[in-house]
């Protein structure tokens, strides 16, 4: 199936899932062998590597935890070049308190909530996703 690239399509057909366990962003220190299978998301800054990793990955690397939290995948097939998705759901989420971080895929979009936010959140995103198909009619 194509990506979609139209905002009213990729709401309608979000799709959104929890994924099971717990998640880390941690920033790796300097000169800390992580092996790269283990890491979900990733991007090198200037102060040095951040990552997303499986929470038991950062306690058995010995490396605390900026953030735990949940992952939220949009199933939907989104465009990268897709305008205005990342903004109404952030917008969704943002209305209702929870900060999301947002790591877009190839295929899909992955968003970090809190996880103590997550049930939270994914019913957001499920009533964002029903008023777009609502509106459709």
């Amino acid at each position: 199936m194509a990506a979609l690239v139209a905002l009213d399509e990729l709401l309608k057909s979000m799709e959104p899932v929890l994924n099971a366990g717990r998640y880390a962003f941690v920033s790796v220190p300097a000169g800390h062998a992580l092996d790269p299978s283990l890491i979900i998301a990733s991007i090198r800054e200037p102060e040095g590597l951040s990552a997303v990793v499986p929470l038991e990955v950062a306690m058995q690397q010995g490396i605390v935890p900026v953030l735990v939290c949940a992952w939220i995948t949009l199933t939907v097939h989104s465009d990268l070049r897709a305008v205005g998705l990342t903004a109404a759901f952030a917008a969704a989420l943002g209305d209702a308190g929870i900060s999301c971080n947002v790591v877009a895929g190839v295929c899909h979009d992955h968003i970090f909530v809190p996880e103590i936010e997550a049930d939270e959140a994914l019913a957001i995103l499920c009533r964002l996703q029903q008023s777009a198909r609502a509106s459709a009619r």
